[in-house]
């Protein structure tokens, strides 16, 4: 039998790590790079034809986005997050969306930690000034860590790995989450946000970007933090009221910030950047770069570079963010029939009459279903190839199929 993915075409965008494309070029796919990404129609223009795209946290792959796109059949975020993609419409159309939830986890962590050190210490103050030429050797203001406590907004993959760290430099660890999560070590959860704001020398944040935590830390927020407290956003941009943070941050209200996201972001190297806190005093800002380690952007790229070559070998989408999962093997003896269709009753006793119409035995058959399609993979007993084909024009030929295929 013909590997599926003997001609399929995959974008990578964003300068994803090369050793993805090694991997997927290895196992039979065309593999296109560009070293940035695209916006809009030059994206839809520059993408049309592949059959995969991968991107980073840059690209958006919009709703018009993907209309324009019929040949697409999956979407690779090389990173965390997937908020870039339009979930919704990429799931109506029979597009999973797989990301790396784990691979840059550690690179973030000690990130965290090693700027909770430079913020105690004043480091980038003293980096800058020697710079310049000014030597100001003083313990005023300068702290360990050891012994503080900080607390943890958000205890997901990187919150947990944060946590771990944490105690080992000798910090206690309180944290808040909204959906109850069990404690790693001797972390202890807060009630309430306000509870974390108003205990922790060091507020540390690890969310999502949802309507939930959009400007989750406001200036009720910055206000109810400890004072002399410092805070840190390795997360999402919008998470934080950076106006409300200058403000704390000049009254010395709020002792020092570290962020690594912002609101607004260039869109390339070549772009400007400005901030509120940009010339403040003990605020650390790097760009983006949490988990721009070569560690972790090879670790995403094989993670992420493997799902794609499983749902095009097998149709697995255990992984995938948008999509109904299933987990299957390799199709061996028998030819594998994949269908996505939408959600509505009576799908499969069509599909099944189809089948049974052209004598074939459904040897498997796994379905997963969410509110809006149905997912199905069947190994059927047919070695007739005129009579495989036959059967999934039938299953694509019914009006509630959105994509069938043939491994």
């Amino acid at each position: 039998m013909a590997k599926i993915n003997a001609n399929k075409r995959i974008l990578l965008l964003e300068g994803i790590h090369p050793g993805a494309k090694t991997r997927l070029e290895a196992a039979g796919f065309i593999v296109e790079t560009e070293k940035g990404g695209f916006e809009g129609e030059a994206l839809a223009s520059r993408a049309k034809g592949f059959h995969g795209i991968g991107i980073r946290s840059k690209t958006k792959i919009t709703s018009d986005v993907l209309e324009k796109l019929p040949d697409l059949e999956i979407i690779g975020c090389f990173c965390i997050g997937t908020d870039q993609v339009a979930l919704e419409q990429a799931n109506k159309m029979g597009v999973p969306v797989f990301n790396a939830p784990y691979s840059n986890t550690r690179s973030v962590a000690e990130l965290v930690m090693a700027e909770m050190v430079a913020l105690s210490r004043r480091l980038a103050d003293r980096t800058m000034q020697m710079h310049k030429g000014v030597w100001q050797k003083s313990a005023t203001g300068a702290n360990e860590i050891r012994g503080k406590t900080l607390g943890i907004v958000g205890y997901g993959h990187i919150g947990t790995q944060v946590s771990v760290l944490a105690e080992a430099f000798g910090l206690q660890v309180i944290y808040y989450d909204i959906v109850k999560k069990l404690p790693i070590g001797n972390a202890r959860p807060c009630d309430t946000l306000h509870e974390l704001l108003g205990r922790a020398d060091f507020v540390t944040l690890h969310v999502p970007d949802t309507q939930l935590t959009r400007n989750m830390i406001g200036e009720p927020e910055l206000r109810a933090i400890k004072k002399g407290a410092y805070l840190l956003n390795a997360s999402r941009g919008l998470v934080v009221d950076i106006p409300a943070l200058a403000a704390v941050l000049k009254s010395h209200h709020v002792a020092g910030a570290a962020l690594d996201v912002f609101p607004v972001e260039p869109a390339s190297n070549d772009g400007r950047f400005t901030s509120e806190v940009q010339e403040l005093e003990n605020v650390i800002l790097t760009p983006h770069i949490g988990g721009s380690t070569e560690e972790a952007q090879e670790a995403i790229g094989q993670e992420v570079s493997e799902s794609i070559e499983r749902y095009f070998k097998t149709g697995a989408t255990t992984g995938a963010v948008n999509f109904p999962r299933i987990d299957v093997a390799e199709p061996r003896e028998y030819p594998r029939v994949v269908n996505i269709h939408r959600n509505v009753p009576g799908v499969l006793g069509a599909i099944n009459s189809i089948v049974s119409e052209h004598g074939a035995n459904i040897v498997a058959q796994h379905l997963s279903t969410d509110p809006a399609i149905g997912y199905l993979i069947m190994d059927l007993g047919l070695s007739d190839k005129s009579a495989l084909t036959a059967v999934a024009d039938k299953i694509r030929a019914l009006k509630t199929s959105i994509r069938t295929y043939v491994h």
